[in-house]
Order: structure tokens, then C-alpha cells, then sequence
């Protein structure tokens, strides 16, 4: 062999091989938007709470009690270790990490504690794992004096990237007055705000055959959105950044309806700027709906620059998320959007 066709078999070789060694390698840098942990010190405090919510342990199972609102807590619920491994089978590089409900606003007086509480745990995780965990804060929103510093300790302090905002605050709505403050906060910061449902104002309709989860949490997303959009807060803080959950819930599909009670037979409030449809458009939706068709959807009703990659692990695998959008066949640039490129600019990473 010459050394001109040597050399052009070297490099043909070489890129064949560096071909077919990044063909090998699973993608990395999905970044993940909604992830939660239980700690085991929230737990313990709960542990030896004498008024709900509550803790207790019953044959080896530990429960949590919120009224009949009654939940089990495995152990991988709480294990880093298993959340880190989920994410390297996946190629997730990072988590957006928060716990869950319930929240400090079910405190009462003691909530601004619990916050702490929860925060320094989280942090503590953070810590140990600085370039795969993020953390996202929970609010004694109860107490506005209490909430505000302990934002500004999340943000300033911890180096926390948003907020996780519950779409009830202990039978409250979150666009209620009382709460107005946090959203001309988080824009002034610069930080989201992502809902996420708690414990469903619905509870009694949806218990029977054990909805809470699949209809009472979904009507919940709902609810809570288009009152946000109809509260008129969008208008007036419209750097404001805003995630809503597993596709919306149901407002994509049902949004031409608000569109037309509100516009043609002038129910609800006349001062809006926009239609519904065009706020809900503006909003980021993660796509924590493991059904390709409502995935399909929404890219189509809003646009891949609005759509988050998330798993909600641990209830949710990040594969059961991740096949779906795959089977999609989105083009690559499409897809790396919504898996990471979207996440990285929302959350200034």
C-alpha cells in the first residue's frame, strides 16, 4: 500500500471507528426537571408530630397520613443512590431535585422550621453530588415575612435554581392575593416557579378506585394554570418564568373552550391582554405524560422551545418518559430541546 492510500485508510479507519464508538455511547446531558426525594430527617420530625401530617410505621411499611389521604414511603423514595443510579441509566446529567408534598404550608406555625428543614437536607444532598443534583425550594407560604427570607437563603445562600410551587397551598389556591407577592418576587430573581401538585382540592370525588393520583393530580395542574391565567398575573409580571406540569394537564386540549367563554360570550375576566390559548402558549409544560400522543400534542399546540424534559421519579422511571418522546422521531435538534437545551436556558445553567 502507498502512503497516499495508507493515509486515506487511516483516516477513513479513524472515522469509522469514532463513528462507531459515538453510535455506542448512550447520549448524555438530559437534564431532568422534576425529581423528588424524601429525607430522612423530614421524616423523622414527622415521626413525632401528634397532629396530622403525620409519619408512623406499620409492619415494616412507613406511612405518611394527611387526613385519608394515606401514602406508602419505600425505601428508594429516600435512597440517593438509586435516584443517581435511575439517572446514569437514563444519561440524565442533571436533576432539578425538590421534595414532595406535603409542604411546609401544612405546618402551621411550625412551617418556616420545617422549611428549613427540608432545604438544609436537600442541600446537604447537593453537596455530596455538586454536578448531579440542583435544588428547587418549597415555601412556608403561610407566613409571607418567613417565606421571603427563606427564599432569599434558597437563592442566595444555597444556590437553589427555583421554586416548587404546589398548586394548593393547604386548601388555598395559588393565585389567591395572599400569595401575589412570590410571583413579582421570582421574576425580580429571575428564578422559576414550577407548580406541582398536592394534595387535590378533589380528593372526596376522585378516591373511589384510587384516581387521587391519575385524575384528582391532573385536575389539580388544570385548575391551577388556568386560574393563573385568569388572575390576570401573566399580564402583569410577564418576565415571569412558569412551568406547569405533566403537559398542562388537561388545558391544551380544552383551552379553545376558555378561549370562547371568555372572548365571545364575555364569562370571566375582561381586562386580559391575551386569550387564554396565547398565555398557555408563553407557559414551559414538562412532559411527565408517558403517552406519545399527548406528547405529540403538545409540541404541536405550543412549540419545542416550551417543552422540559422531566421524569417525576420515583413514582415515574425516566425510561417510561423517554421511550414515548423517542418513538416520536423528532429531529435532532427538536429533541435535544426538549431533553436538555430548553432546561439549560430556563434554569441559567
Amino acid at each position: 500500500m502507498n502512503r497516499r492510500h495508507f493515509l486515506t485508510a487511516t483516516v477513513t479507519g479513524s472515522a469509522a471507528a469514532s463513528h462507531a464508538a459515538a453510535a455506542a455511547a448512550p447520549p448524555v446531558g438530559i437534564i431532568d426537571c422534576q425529581s423528588h426525594l424524601f429525607f430522612p430527617e423530614v421524616l423523622d420530625m414527622m415521626r413525632k408530630r401528634k397532629t396530622e401530617p403525620l409519619v408512623y410505621d406499620q409492619d415494616g411499611t412507613v406511612f405518611l397520613k394527611m387526613g385519608d389521604w394515606l401514602r406508602k414511603v419505600p425505601p428508594h423514595y429516600l435512597d440517593v443512590e438509586a435516584k443517581l443510579a435511575a439517572m446514569d441509566a437514563s444519561s440524565i446529567e442533571i436533576t432539578m431535585l425538590s421534595t414532595n408534598d406535603p409542604g411546609p404550608e401544612w405546618f402551621s406555625d411550625d412551617g418556616p422550621a420545617v422549611a428549613r428543614l427540608i432545604h438544609d437536607s436537600l442541600a446537604g444532598v447537593i453537596a455530596k453530588h455538586p454536578t448531579r443534583f440542583r435544588g428547587l425550594c418549597v415555601l412556608p407560604l403561610q407566613n409571607e415575612i418567613a417565606a421571603a427570607e427563606e427564599l432569599d437563603r434558597c437563592v442566595k445562600q444555597l444556590g437553589f435554581k427555583g421554586i416548587l410551587l404546589y398548586t394548593n397551598l393547604a386548601g388555598a389556591w395559588c393565585d389567591e392575593p395572599q400569595f401575589h407577592w412570590l410571583y413579582a418576587r421570582a421574576e425580580e430573581l429571575g428564578v422559576p416557579i414550577l407548580l406541582h401538585p398536592a394534595k387535590p382540592m378533589t380528593t372526596e370525588q376522585v378516591k373511589g378506585y384510587e384516581l387521587t393520583s391519575t385524575l384528582g393530580n391532573m385536575f389539580e395542574n388544570t385548575i391551577a394554570i388556568a386560574r393563573i391565567i385568569a388572575s390576570g398575573l401573566l399580564d402583569k409580571h410577564p418576565k415571569l418564568k412558569l412551568v406547569c406540569p405533566h403537559l398542562g394537564g388537561t388545558l391544551p386540549y380544552i383551552c379553545g373552550r376558555m378561549d370562547h367563554q371568555l372572548t365571545v360570550l364575555k364569562r370571566g375576566p375582561q381586562n386580559l391582554q391575551r386569550k387564554p390559548s396565547e398565555y398557555l402558549r408563553s407557559i414551559y409544560m414538562d412532559i411527565v405524560s408517558p403517552l406519545p400522543e399527548a406528547m405529540r400534542f403538545a409540541l404541536d399546540f405550543s412549540s419545542a422551545d416550551k417543552l422540559l424534559f422531566s421524569s417525576d421519579h420515583p413514582w415515574v422511571q425516566p425510561k417510561e418518559i423517554l421511550d414515548p418522546l423517542r418513538s416520536l422521531n423528532l429531529d435532532a435538534a427538536t429533541e435535544a430541546k426538549i431533553l436538555s437545551g430548553n432546561a439549560r436556558q430556563l434554569f441559567s445553567l
